[in-house]
């Protein structure tokens, strides 16, 4: 009896544990869910339906991955991977990192921030550049938790995702997608045509964040609690949930397109106000409008998100550091610029996701070199098997790069 109560406190207490613990990764996958992964999605489903569902499939299992790393550098080392790369390598390497983490970072924002001005403009009904001052309003709101410390932030960005998740779950009610040729687009490759190589890639830019990668070790870094192998335990735990629920949202958003538009013969769907009032009369107001609320939760948590990884990829690599709305002040210009241009926001989306798979690679070779250094990580080294996994991931993104490369080059996007 003394044994099972014994036991049954340890369980409770690892239990415990683990939900304290619980949160960063919830921080990351928004990441993954940010206006870029709308767009991106939205004209893969539109254009070939359900067959690059296995490249989201396959994108979130890497990211998974990915993430698990990122936080386990953290965890073991106690430093963010930006700081690892300035205790290692000389000066210039440094800064070469440091100046095209900054280009990523800032790319990404101009995805989410747009995303969400957009989403304003559609449920709102109000002007591109008016959706684009909410947007600037609500981030600094939100930006503002920040004060009372990383849980509240993690709570309401938490909430967000979850949000934008049941709003998926309500819009594949609404548009009914054949689940037999879902299921058979998410286990079955095909690649028609060079311009779904394209949508692929940029499905893997939208899917895997560059940014991410260096915020979710400083997210971890300074976690409490147990042994270095029960915070690791609970990390592996806090990056399945979020990342299956963030690899849900893109598989639904997808889908959707796939059955709402493709299937309609709506092949040509390509930006988001002309999915948000196609959506209308295909399937109800209702649809549309969850859809709108859905790209405003997520391009306000995204765009937070992003901000914060500035901030860490600056005070990492170079040790400088301003206050976050000085930071929030700055990276929202090119939004604003972009709009005022009148450019075209939702290319801008597409083609800042493509921008991003660039920045995947670099990010992720040196997480694989710190995380198989056994003198850094001790008893959380990684695994042959890891390692072998990692490599892989690194010359397919690569691989994807150079076919971007060449079909940009010879007008394939």
């Amino acid at each position: 009896m003394t044994d099972n109560r014994v036991e049954n406190s340890s369980g409770r207490a690892a239990r415990k544990l683990r939900l304290a613990l619980m949160g960063p990764a919830f921080i990351a996958a928004i990441g993954y869910i940010d206006p870029g992964n709308f767009a991106t999605n939205i004209q893969a489903g539109a254009s070939f339906g359900y067959q690059l569902l296995w490249v989201v499939v396959w994108a979130n299992l890497m990211a998974m991955l990915i993430q698990i790393l990122s936080a386990k550098l953290g965890i073991a080392t106690g430093k963010n991977l930006a700081e690892q790369i300035r205790d290692h390598y000389p000066r210039p390497v440094v800064w070469f990192y440091w100046v095209q983490a900054e280009i990523i970072a800032m790319a990404t924002d101009l995805a989410e921030f747009i995303g969400a001005a957009i989403g304003f403009k559609l449920i709102l009904g109000v002007s591109l550049l008016q959706g684009a001052v909410l947007t600037g309003i609500a981030t600094f709101l939100i930006l503002m938790l920040q004060r009372r410390g990383q849980k509240p932030l993690e709570k309401v960005i938490g909430g967000l995702l979850l949000f934008v998740a049941a709003a998926y779950i309500v819009e594949l009610f609404f548009s009914q997608p054949d689940m037999a040729q879902l299921g058979k687009g998410m286990v079955i490759p095909a690649l028609p045509n060079p311009e779904a190589v394209f949508l692929a890639a940029g499905v893997l830019g939208a899917t895997i964040m560059p940014h991410v990668i260096y915020l979710h070790s400083s997210l971890t870094q300074h976690l409490h609690g147990g042994t270095r192998q029960q915070r690791y335990s609970a990390t592996k735990w806090d990056v399945a949930i979020a990342m299956t629920i963030a690899g849900f949202v893109n598989l639904a958003m997808m889908a959707t397109a796939a059955a709402a538009f493709h299937f309609s013969g709506h092949t040509g769907i390509a930006d988001l106000d002309q999915a948000y009032l196609t959506l209308e009369p295909l399937l109800s107001h209702a649809a549309a409008t969850v859809f709108g609320l859905s790209l405003v939760a997520a391009g306000l948590s995204s765009t937070v998100v992003g901000t914060l990884a500035g901030q860490v990829v600056m005070q990492g690599f170079v040790r400088f550091h301003i206050p976050l709305w000085v930071r929030r002040s700055i990276t929202m210009l090119p939004s604003f610029i972009v709009i005022l241009m009148g450019l075209d926001p939702t290319r801008i989306l597409v083609m800042s996701q493509v921008l991003l798979s660039f920045g995947i690679a670099l990010a992720l070779v040196l997480l694989l070199i710190f995380t198989s250094n056994a003198t850094l990580m001790g008893e959380l080294v990684n695994t042959r098997r890891v390692k072998q996994i990692g490599w892989i991931i690194v010359v397919l993104v690569v691989a994807l790069n150079i076919w971007l490369l060449v079909g940009t080059v010879m007008g394939l996007s």
